[in-house]
């Protein structure tokens, strides 16, 4: 079985002034390519630095840039939104983990007083359905 390697997602730097900016990664340490958020072309996968430098260029993706600037308030409550939103969600599986336990407990123990308990014969009662 081979091990499934999928392309590096580009994310824009931010600049001094906190603006999202293009700078673009060495491709030396993406071994599989840059695909780009912005939605220019979904499935591309840029392998090299000068095809990507290019994409950047497009109006598309300045356009994708200049969307991401405009809406960095919201990004930010949105992040904070998310964050609220998983601690919920470990919350409910912590709950949940905690409720299967004891369910599995129970079974558990169930199972045991039922293969213990015997019939009038003395024999192990196993299979309620052949119970005389």
């Amino acid at each position: 079985m081979e091990l499934i390697v999928e392309p590096d997602l580009y994310s824009p730097s931010i600049d001094e002034k906190g603006n999202y900016v293009d700078k673009i990664p060495s491709f030396t340490r993406i071994k599989k390519g840059l695909q780009c958020p912005c939605g220019a072309r979904k499935d591309k996968v840029y392998e090299t630095y000068s095809v990507f430098s290019a994409h950047t260029k497009t109006k598309n993706h300045q356009k994708w840039l200049e969307t991401l600037n405009l809406n960095k308030a919201n990004y930010y409550i949105e992040n904070i939104h998310l964050r609220e939103t998983i601690e919920n969600q470990k919350q409910i599986i912590a709950k949940m983990e905690k409720e299967i336990n004891v369910k599995n407990m129970t079974v558990n123990y169930l199972t045991q007083q039922l293969t213990a308990k015997t019939n009038n014969c003395g024999k192990t009662v196993t299979d309620l359905l052949d119970f005389d």
